[in-house]
């Protein structure tokens, strides 16, 4: 700011606490008549009343004088801010107050900073003219378009000037006389008006850093031209241009307006007492901030373009201005003009303000007959649901209203179950109403598919899902009403209701339909359900759809369908039967007994020879077979299967059963059971006497009865023998006879081979036990007990074996504890009773021979107790017997006293 003819104030806004002062150093009556400073804040120019112009760089202190500049009145600077610096303005325009605009360049060295002049030219490239001749260049503004090209506005007091051209790459720094030269033998294009205040100022409005700016402002003598900036049109940038005219208070014979700064939404004039705010969207004076006399005449506003603050200032005072929350009413304005979407932009915070500016465009929607796009945004307000759903029937519009619906459905939150349940109830009988008007005209078929694949995405949609699924019955109800068993079945399959659709297809004998369903979705309880219908008309099929799903199905659910389906098919028809429970049986490895119960029925009735094998095949353990074999016994002997029921009674165990009934079919099969009872000799001698009775006395056949002696060793020639009529000559079974002799023979003579291996025998016993009575040990008078370490002889002792030598005190303290509770029992028994036999009689008073005789008692009785006491306590070498072997693992230390043990340790 100039605070004067010869000083200058320079304030940083980071440092307002450190202002800096400039001197011009001007000793004259020169005053400062305008300033301009570039958007850096790195130039500044100072125009002066005499025709002079001074230049300060923003790191020097020192100001110099533009010599070139000389003799001209600088009213306005195009500052270039696409290629200048702190040191170098780059080309810029200069006007002045004859019209004239030059191009100049300022630049300045680091080293030296004044050494050479400054300005580096100073040239005019172009004169403004009115229709009076040249008029004074009020502004001057460069801007850059897309692909290089230079937008130049420049105004006097009545005319808006538009200079377009491209500058060649690369010789941008040459300046813009290529765009002004095109101009010279005919005028650019400009605005006219014919009022005039003496002077004119354009205001742009820049929304962000270093962005071009979007908007403009033109003060002059009609009022304030307002526009946009389109930079892709080809001749002219100006857009959307509208005059404002000024306030009816405003005359500008009296008070005219001084200055205008351009805001987002707004234009502020200032006057010479006042400032006065106009909204740009309608031309209304939303604002108007008076100024005290005391102040003095507002003299000049401008706008920071960097951080958008306003400045006013007096002769005597500055004033600063924040624009603050400047579009908080806009949405009201942008409603009013029905540009909704702006609306809708500016107020999309305010909730209230939002559902006023909806409800708006709806009813102007409606009113239109835009009834869809009505319909979306009366579903966004919060206007009674009621109210709306009337006036769209009214005006016969369900279309609208099932898009109403919808959306109002899609804004519903989780919580309001009544109102999702109304909403999707009633856009289903919409849906089936409307395809329903639609099927019957063949011309709306495309529409007709467009409906149904909306009613589908309706049903199908996850946020409905739990809707639909806890109203289905209602939705069931409302298809069938409407004969819709396309949609019944479809929305069927999304509530996963696959019995419905299964049952659907079975009623409409769409049998493979059907099962296709059960495969798919693999549920085993559907398969129990429908199997017994669709067994009796695609019984491979599902036989095939059974053994598809292995494991999971449980064939027992399934035997009720199979002996329905077996009892009225032919043989043909079983086998898919005998084919699944195979299945079963062998893959799955089954062994539920109904099943194998089950597969032994169909065997029995239509495949003896698989009967046989599969029981073959089972085996002959009871307790690792499947079936019942009671039951599989009565089947067999129901349908003659004799050789089934001979390999049951085997495994039964019911031999004499089994051979009896082998007679009636090949004796070779009886006397392979014959045979089976190995630990049971007379039961198989008993099987093989009924072998041979039915082979003498049925068959007659001395030759195959020989043949069994020959087979069984249990039998004999003169077991046979009763069998057979008295005529038989003895030709027949002589050789027998003479068998049966010889192995008499050779039985006796073994006896007597074992008569004389037991006498030897016993004489070897004899012999040992007599060497036993005569065998003795010596023991030195030096050996010690092996447990205590102390000479043997002082006490009672045993000798072992083996060599060890123990103490009698001592054996017993090392056998005592390892002996079985019933054995130390025992033996505290047995030392009672030998100390009991020890004490004298207390008696002195019985005859002598009554002693002799008790005394002879005692002694036996205490020889006897004392030879248990050695079976107890010698029984072997405590060192070399089982006692030392089995206390291996026994600790050194008994666990219960370890702790003790430890104690005594420290």
């Amino acid at each position: 700011m100039s605070l004067g003819k010869d000083t200058l104030l320079r304030i940083d806004l980071g440092k307002p606490d450190e202002p800096n002062q400039v001197e011009l150093g001007r000793k004259d009556e020169a005053k400062v008549y305008k300033m301009f400073l570039d958007h850096t804040g790195s130039h500044l120019l100072i125009a002066l009343n005499t025709s002079e112009c001074l230049y300060l760089n923003r790191s020097v202190q020192k100001v110099r004088a533009l010599s070139r500049w000389k003799g001209h009145l600088i009213e306005s600077v195009g500052w270039n801010k696409f290629l200048g610096s702190e040191t170098n303005t780059g080309p810029i325009l200069v006007g002045t107050s004859q019209g004239q605009i030059y191009e100049a360049e300022i630049s300045v060295s680091e080293g030296s900073l004044f050494s050479t002049n400054p300005d580096q030219y100073f040239r005019q490239v172009y004169t403004l003219e009115e229709e009076s001749g040249p008029a004074p260049v009020c502004c001057l503004e460069i801007e850059r378009g897309i692909e290089g090209k230079f937008f130049i506005i420049a105004t006097t007091r009545k005319r808006l000037f538009q200079f377009v051209g491209k500058v060649p790459e690369g010789t941008e720094q040459q300046g813009f006389s290529s765009i002004f030269a095109v101009h010279a033998d005919h005028l650019p294009s400009f605005r006219e008006f014919p009022a005039n205040l003496g002077f004119s100022e354009i205001a742009f409005y820049t929304p962000k850093l270093r962005s071009n700016p979007r908007s403009f402002a033109w003060m002059m003598g009609n009022g304030v031209l307002y526009g946009t900036l389109d930079y892709s049109r080809p001749d002219s940038i100006l857009s959307d241009e509208r005059v404002w005219v000024y306030p009816p208070d405003i005359d500008i014979t009296v008070n005219k307006p001084i200055s205008i700064v351009l805001t987002q939404f707004h234009f502020l004039l200032l006057l010479p007492d006042r400032v006065k705010a106009v909204c740009t969207l309608n031309g209304q004076v939303v604002f108007q901030d008076l100024f005290l006399e005391k102040f003095g005449s507002l003299t000049r506003m401008i706008k920071d373009p960097t951080v958008q603050q306003i400045w006013i200032h007096t002769e005597k005072v500055v004033f600063r201005y924040h624009v603050q929350r400047e579009s908080r009413d806009v949405w009201k304005m942008y409603m009013n003009m029905n540009k909704f979407d702006l609306a809708k932009e500016y107020c999309k915070d305010r909730p209230e303000c939002l559902d006023i500016v909806l409800a708006k465009e709806a009813e102007h929607c409606f009113q239109n007959k835009r009834y869809l796009d009505s319909a979306k945004c009366y579903a966004l307000t919060q206007n009674y649901f009621e109210e709306i759903a009337l006036k769209f029937i009214e005006a016969k519009q369900e279309e609208a209203l099932m898009e109403f619906l919808i959306k109002k459905l899609s804004n519903l939150k989780p919580s309001e179950k009544t109102q999702t349940t109304l909403l999707t109830t009633w856009l289903t009988e919409l849906y089936l109403n409307w395809l329903g008007i639609l099927q019957g005209d063949p011309s709306q078929r495309n529409l007709y598919l467009d409906t149904r694949e909306k009613f589908r995405t309706f049903l199908s949609s996850p946020k409905n899902k739990d809707c639909l699924f806890n109203n289905r019955a209602s939705i069931y109800e409302l298809l069938a009403s409407h004969g819709d068993t396309e949609h019944m079945v479809y929305f069927a399959v999304i509530m996963q209701d696959y019995e419905r659709v299964v049952a659907h297809h079975c009623q409409h004998d769409e049998y493979d339909e059907a099962l296709n369903v059960l495969s798919r979705h693999r549920d085993e309880k559907l398969f129990y359900k429908f199997s017994p219908v669709l067994i009796q008309h695609i019984p491979k099929k599902v036989v095939d759809a059974w053994i598809s799903m292995g494991s999971r199905l449980d064939a027992r659910n399934l035997i009720p369908a199979l002996v329905n389906y077996s009892q009225s098919a032919s043989t043909q028809q079983i086998n898919e039967a005998i084919r699944y429970m195979e299945f079963c049986v062998y893959q799955l490895e089954e062994t539920q007994q109904a099943i194998h119960n089950y597969l032994l029925s169909l065997y029995a009735l239509c495949r003896p020879d698989s009967l046989l094998s599969y029981l073959e095949q089972a085996g002959t353990n009871p307790n690792r077979i499947h079936y019942d074999l009671k039951y599989a016994l009565r089947l067999c002997a129901e349908h003659g299967h004799h050789r089934a029921c001979v390999h049951v009674y085997k495994v039964m165990e019911l031999y004499e059963e089994a051979v009896d009934l082998a007679l009636q079919v090949d004796v070779d099969l009886a006397k392979s059971c014959a045979d089976l009872p190995e630990d049971d000799e007379e039961l198989r001698k008993k099987l093989w006497l009924k072998i041979a009775r039915h082979v003498v006395q049925e068959e007659k056949d001395v030759k195959k009865a020989m043949a069994c002696l020959s087979s069984c060793a249990l039998l004999k020639i003169e077991d046979v023998l009763p069998f057979f009529p008295d005529f038989v000559t003895i030709d027949h079974f002589k050789e027998a006879i003479c068998n049966s002799l010889e192995d008499y023979n050779k039985h006796i003579e073994e006896l007597k081979r074992e008569m004389e291996e037991a006498t030897q025998s016993a004489k070897r016993i004899r012999e040992d036990i007599q060497e036993m009575r005569n065998k003795y040990g010596s023991v030195e008078p030096q050996e010690k007990c092996a447990a205590c370490d102390f000479p043997l002889l002082n006490r009672p002792f045993y000798l072992f074996l083996c060599g060890h030598m123990f103490h009698y005190d001592c054996l017993l303290q090392a056998v005592f504890p390892n002996l079985p509770a019933y054995k130390q029992a025992k033996l505290e028994d047995l030392q009672k009773k030998l100390a009991a036999t020890s004490q004298p009689s207390k008696s002195h008073h019985r005859p002598k021979d009554a002693d002799t005789i008790s005394l002879g008692k005692g002694q036996q009785s205490r020889e006897q107790i004392k030879a248990d006491i050695d079976d107890i306590v010698a029984a072997e070498c405590v060192y070399c017997g089982e006692l030392m072997i089995r206390s291996i693992d026994k600790p050194f230390i008994d666990p219960q006293k370890y702790e003790e043990e430890m104690q005594s340790w420290l």
